[in-house]
């Protein structure tokens, strides 16, 4: 449930659309992340996602420059939104999806 206002997931999706996954296993806040010019497209709201071993803390960026430069930073992975079920994470859908478009 949303508090009026609030983000949903979908406009998430498509106002912060470059994402990054950081592994988050034992829930607790990833510590405090660097304060710098690279989080001034990042989405006041993330969210979790599990791929059925881990659990993963995911980042929303409207700039793919500095979505790049955060999962360099911190070794993340990309994730693709189209990937999400639910809260779980089907690794690598997207890629495939694509695949069988060209």
């Amino acid at each position: 449930m949303r508090r009026k206002g609030e983000l949903s997931p979908s406009g998430i999706d498509r106002g912060w659309p470059h994402q990054v996954a950081l592994r988050d296993d034992d829930g607790q806040y990833l510590g405090h992340l660097p304060r710098t010019g690279l989080l001034s497209s990042l989405c006041e709201r993330e969210h979790n996602v599990t791929d059925g071993r881990h659990r993963y803390r995911v980042f929303c960026f409207s700039d793919r420059g500095q979505a790049d430069r955060f999962r360099e930073l911190l070794s993340g992975e990309e994730f693709d939104p189209r990937d999400r079920s639910g809260r779980g994470w089907v690794r690598g859908r997207g890629a495939a999806r694509d695949a069988r478009r060209r």
